[in-house]
């Protein structure tokens, strides 16, 4: 899949690939780990806004 999506890293992002990229792709958005780009997470606008607000919030901390 990786071949066919233009991926975009954050430039705060390390250089060694600890880092989450993102994608626009057939109308979403996909979402990977840098260092694991098999697994992907396919994403809404909509649901990608609201996990930047519960991570900027610290609501996922356990």
């Amino acid at each position: 899949m990786s071949a066919l999506i233009s991926w975009q890293k954050s430039s705060f992002s390390e250089s060694e690939g600890s880092c989450v990229e993102l994608a626009w792709h057939e109308g979403i958005i996909v979402m990977r780990e840098g260092n694991d780009p098999g697994v992907t997470i396919r994403l809404t606008p909509a649901r990608l806004g609201a996990l930047i607000v519960d991570v900027k919030s610290g609501a996922l901390i356990a």
